[in-house]
């Protein structure tokens, strides 16, 4: 059986992913590999399907009991034997399974590292009498103490490669910068190890910052457009998630609070209606979600700050597993950052300390941002971005500039007339003239006293915050930072430069994507209520069952017979066998009843890639193909889309790439050789030193078109 004959029949897909044929390839070749792959990307298929092709056992290292059930559910459903050994079973349960592992009828084994190495246990003495094909360690960031999630327990698993010398290990993570990559090398002792890092664009989640004003007020807005749909929110505190939980079912929600306090019975009831769909809202401290495969997480909303880029990455990364939109929400205070400084410092640890403090800068830098937030992300973890990404609440604003001087003279004179001796909350009550004894009796007899008071707090906080990134001021001092002058300011202040700050003016709802043909609602709903009735029949959640992704195909394809119904994402095999009839006699029902037929010729077939290919054009890069191809220029697809020219041309050259589009349609003839000569002499892994080099003659599109034409051909040799 080849990889991609395994991919369809077990887990119903007709083409990979990111990298993950190359990976998958890397690893049945039995070599040592680190995967680097976002939240919903399809790391679990990276071991899952060699686990299949192998003869003996592939044994899985998870830090989560909850983690294991989902996947292990997940795998039963789709007919591939799986099991994990846990605290949560009894002495015969584990008896059973310990015989099923001798007779070697059990293809995956997930563990937790501490149940591996224990004392008490012997397991690593057990497992070495069994044949163990692949070791794959989930989450592997966990074993950094640079980490955003360092676990103690994981740093056993560096006794791995001495128990199992000559077996593969797949290490992989959603989330892990430079320092932390190496980490996991290091520590984990991998034999001359392939690392494949997948582009971290979620391109179906939307980010967006909203100030902490009335932020339940805001909330219950937000919550409103998203009825019936499930949702992730993230609080700081313990007693945070359970009055807000409280509070959300007092105003009309399904919510439930998760958090470590909470007692076992208590947080797997209030899990298991959430993944169930019982449950929409489920209110948590960071304790909740990791692992968690639910598909159909429509929302991730931060009621607080988070401590670092990585652990909003991977939060905000359980929206949208299902590749629909979806929407990440974080209300940011100042006051957050300054409360989060003392959990970042690592007492005893100043290098420590030093790096935990440069990922909670980072992270109020991503709030305080007036350029495209996806870029700043993508950037953070080494990857290229355009400027515009059409899909933020930066590049959705209508952006209005004002005229600041005077804002800026009043700050800088209160700076400079306090001596540049306080921090920002003691120079903006300053500023308003309160009338707290905190201000100093002295400071409230100079004339700069009050000046501001006709800006609200929130104002001055985000005032501040631009003209810091202005180089007008900085942030000095620890652990009590004050606020510093710049050279420049002192142009502003004597009246011989302006100042131009932002206004946001307006916040356009998000276009979402949609599927190229309408998809049926009355169907869909129908769809979901056998799905459910399927899911608790089978004990497992409705979304292993089948995604919202695959139901909504359905609707819009209008499948007659189960050979169409092959053509649904996610119907492998077992699954089709199983519940294929059921969903199928549905849908010819309702065409029946509502005089409809199938569409299903319209679906574009899913072509399988060669091993190096990208994955293939979402829905929303094959309109602009589309548009393209009626007739209609990039500047006419950008304003008809509302998106940018940069990601219009982005799009139009995967098709460049996969020869749907000849070259010469985007860029003229005579250009072709000097661009092709410049991508030889300097690659193409940059845009701008090429562009420098070519001059202003050739444009960004022009050149991209010709670097995508060159690898297609590279590729088809």
């Amino acid at each position: 059986m080849t990889t991609h004959e395994a991919l369809h029949k077990y887990f119903g897909y007709n083409g990979f992913r990111h990298e993950q044929e190359a990976i998958i390839n890397n690893v049945i070749k039995q070599q040592d590999t680190l995967v680097l792959m976002p939240t919903g990307g399809g790391k679990s298929i990276c071991y899952q399907l060699p686990a299949v092709m192998f003869d003996g056992l592939t044994v899985v290292i998870s830090p989560l009991i909850a983690l294991m059930k989902d996947q292990v559910d997940a795998l039963n459903i789709n007919g591939i034997k799986a099991a994990f050994l846990n605290s949560s079973q009894n002495e015969g349960e584990q008896r059973v399974l310990i015989q099923q592992l001798r007779n070697n009828e059990i293809k995956l084994l997930y563990l937790a590292p501490e149940r591996l190495f224990s004392s008490e246990s012997r397991l690593i003495d057990f497992l070495k009498t069994l044949k163990v094909s692949l070791i794959a360690i989930d989450e592997a960031h966990c074993i950094s103490h640079w980490g955003h999630d360092f676990r103690p327990e994981y740093l056993m698993l560096a006794g791995l490669k001495i128990s199992f010398p000559n077996i593969p290990v797949i290490a992989l993570t959603a989330t892990a910068d430079k320092i932390t990559r190496n980490d996991i090398l290091d520590k984990l002792n991998l034999n001359d190890p392939a690392v494949f890092i997948s582009s971290f664009d979620r391109h179906n989640i939307s980010y967006r910052i909203s100030p902490k004003r009335k932020s339940f007020d805001q909330l219950l807005d937000f919550l409103d457009t998203h009825k019936d749909e499930s949702g992730i929110i993230y609080c700081l505190s313990r007693q945070s998630t359970e009055k807000l939980a409280q509070d959300l079912r007092d105003e009309g929600f399904q919510a439930e609070a998760y958090h470590a306090g909470l007692d076992r019975a208590t947080k797997d009831k209030n899990q298991e209606a959430f993944l169930r769909d019982e449950v929409k809202i489920i209110v948590a401290t960071i304790a909740f979600g990791m692992g968690i495969n639910k598909s159909n997480v429509r929302y991730v909303v931060h009621m607080d700050l988070p401590k670092n880029i990585e652990g909003y990455y991977q939060e905000t990364g359980r929206a949208g597993r299902d590749g629909l939109s979806s929407e990440a929400l974080l209300f940011f205070s100042y006051g957050d950052a300054e409360k989060l400084k003392g959990f970042a410092k690592v007492e005893g640890n100043e290098e420590q300390s030093r790096i935990m403090l440069k990922k909670l800068d980072d992270m109020v830098r991503f709030c305080q941002l007036h350029t495209c937030r996806r870029q700043f992300l993508l950037r953070y973890f080494d990857e290229q971005a355009p400027d515009h990404c059409g899909a933020c609440d930066v590049c959705l604003s209508d952006v209005e500039k004002i005229d600041g001087t005077v804002i800026a003279q009043k700050l800088f004179s209160a700076i400079a007339r306090t001596g540049e001796s306080f921090g920002m909350g003691y120079i903006i009550e300053f500023l308003r003239g309160s009338k707290s004894e905190k201000i100093r009796e002295s400071h409230k007899q100079l004339k700069t006293y009050g000046i501001g008071a006709d800006i609200s707090k929130a104002d001055w906080q985000q005032y501040i915050r631009e003209l810091m990134a202005q180089d007008y001021i900085n942030i000095e001092g620890d652990p009590y930072p004050i606020l510093k002058l710049q050279p420049k300011a002192s142009l502003v202040l004597k009246g011989q430069q302006e100042v131009l700050l932002t206004k946001i003016q307006v916040i356009h709802e998000r276009e979402t994507p949609q599927f190229a043909l309408p998809y049926e609602a009355g169907l869909l709903a129908e769809l979901k209520q056998i799905r459910t009735t399927i899911a608790n029949r089978e004990n497992v959640p409705p979304y292993i069952i089948l995604s919202d992704a695959g139901l909504q195909e359905m609707a819009t394809y209008l499948p007659q017979e189960l050979s169409e119904l092959r053509q649904i994402s996610g119907f492998g095999d077992v699954k089709l066998a199983r519940y294929g009839e059921a969903f199928s006699t549905a849908i010819v029902s309702y065409c029946k009843q509502h005089d409809l037929t199938s569409k299903i010729s319209l679906k574009s077939p899913k072509k399988e890639r060669k091993a190096k290919s990208s994955s293939g054009p979402n829905n929303t890069q094959r309109e602009s193909f589309t548009l393209f191809k009626a007739g209609m220029a990039v500047g006419e697809i950008a304003k008809v889309r509302g998106l940018s020219t940069v990601t219009i041309e982005g799009h139009l050259s995967i098709f460049v790439k996969s020869g749907e589009i000849d070259v010469s349609e985007i860029t003229a003839p005579e250009k072709i050789p000097a661009i092709k000569n410049a991508i030889e002499s300097y690659g193409d892994a940059q845009l701008s030193p090429l562009k420098e080099v070519l001059g202003e003659g050739y444009s960004y599109g022009e050149i991209k078109a010709v670097i995508a034409w060159m690898q297609g051909m590279k590729e088809n040799k």
